[in-house]
């Protein structure tokens, strides 16, 4: 059966479209529905703490039913649902638990999309970048898109913008074909097995850690540009101009993976991190290194997401493969990306913006001895092609 290059791909696009409303502009939402920075940073915790639950009970489930797509077009559905009620209640509780309903859901498609396109692609993983990189494209055309609609109008209506978005994501899940591994392994690995070896643990742990580092920047980076008068739409422009440079990443990233091993990109995406974090913390008042750490997002995320999603097809095989891209994305996106908000939140006004993105290349310079001492990729280098 051939690939459903578009489908795969619109999902994507949609997916990270949503994403696109969220990140440059929910905590700004938030902060214009009255909420402060510890509201902000508390319910933001909450929208990727789920993801520590979420991810890992539904993983579960697809392994065992074999019904991947199936859990994502219910939990697509619900989400567009549940995220409706942001429109009726405006309370700090309502909030919470609106948030807490809707990204249980919300959480659930991602890593089973992922194991889904990977079944797709069968033998050929390395096409995984060409695919990923539509989420890329649905990203920038939402954060320019809606920076521009948010400049001539009021803010309140984001919600209504990215309800349209929940739904596609769900329409294009409707129409994309299932697909299910190649067979399971002759003598299948037992997860806790391949989860009490080091790499594998060093691996988490270091994802971790730079979902943490994130955190300021998904929460606080539009409000943080907000306080140097920065207008919506360069906000929206420096954060679409990351993906954009996370696109070209991807389009390169086969080539990249056929002349460097997975240790050496991961390495030197810490190191480029720390860095990035460390130039918004102390020069957020010059708008060309702004420009610089943006396209450093090439890096600090986008291969380091290529070489873990690599890094998840190997480690947990086929028989694991829901179950490792849910216990990836709960540990680092849910984990790290609660840590990150919580911690930003409450340091944000006590300790100043420059203090917390500190912290942020603390917290990478953790993951880089981590990595160093104990994640060994040669013998996957050419297994990830």
């Amino acid at each position: 059966m051939s690939i459903p290059y578009w489908r795969l791909s619109g999902f994507y696009f949609f997916y990270f479209a949503t994403l696109g409303g969220f990140l440059p502009y929910w905590s700004l939402y938030l902060k214009d529905s009255g909420f402060n920075a510890d509201q902000i940073g508390e319910l933001s915790a909450l929208l990727v703490g789920t993801k520590i639950i979420a991810p890992n009970l539904w993983g579960w489930i697809a392994d065992h039913t074999g019904k991947s797509l199936r859990i994502i077009r219910i939990a697509s559905f619900f989400a567009a649902l549940l995220f409706a009620g942001f429109l009726i209640d405006r309370s700090y509780i309502g909030f919470a638990w609106i948030t807490i309903g809707f990204s249980f859901f919300w959480n659930a498609a991602l890593p089973q999309f992922e194991a889904v396109t990977l079944f797709h692609l069968k033998s050929e993983p390395h096409r995984y970048s060409q695919i990923r990189l539509w989420g890329s494209v649905g990203f920038i055309v939402a954060v320019l898109g809606i920076g521009w609609l948010l400049d001539r109008q009021p803010i309140s209506m984001l919600p209504a913008v990215i309800i349209i978005l929940l739904a596609l994501i769900w329409v294009v899940a409707l129409a994309t074909p299932d697909a299910h591994a190649l067979g399971h392994e002759a003598e299948p690995v037992g997860l806790m097995q391949i989860l009490k070896r080091l790499e594998v643990l060093a691996f988490l742990v270091v994802y971790l850690l730079l979902q943490m580092a994130h955190g300021p920047y998904y929460v606080f980076y539009s409000i943080y540009l907000k306080q140097y008068h920065y207008s919506t739409t360069i906000t929206g422009a420096l954060w679409a101009l990351g993906v954009c440079a996370e696109i070209v990443l991807f389009i390169y990233m086969r080539r990249l993976l056929k002349r460097y091993s997975l240790r050496h990109i991961l390495l030197l995406s810490i190191v480029l991190a720390a860095g990035r974090w460390l130039m918004i913390a102390w020069y957020a008042d010059q708008l060309w290194l702004l420009i610089l750490a943006q396209l450093l997002h090439a890096a600090t995320f986008g291969a380091a997401h290529a070489a873990a999603i690599h890094l998840v097809y190997l480690y947990f095989g086929q028989q694991h493969q829901g179950k490792g891209q849910a216990l990836y994305s709960s540990l680092s996106y849910g984990v790290g990306g609660m840590l990150g908000s919580l911690y930003s939140g409450y340091y944000w006004e006590s300790m100043g913006p420059a203090f917390v993105y500190s912290l942020a290349a603390v917290a990478c310079g953790l993951a880089f001895v981590i990595a160093y001492l104990w994640i060994g990729f040669e013998n996957t280098q050419h297994q990830a092609l």
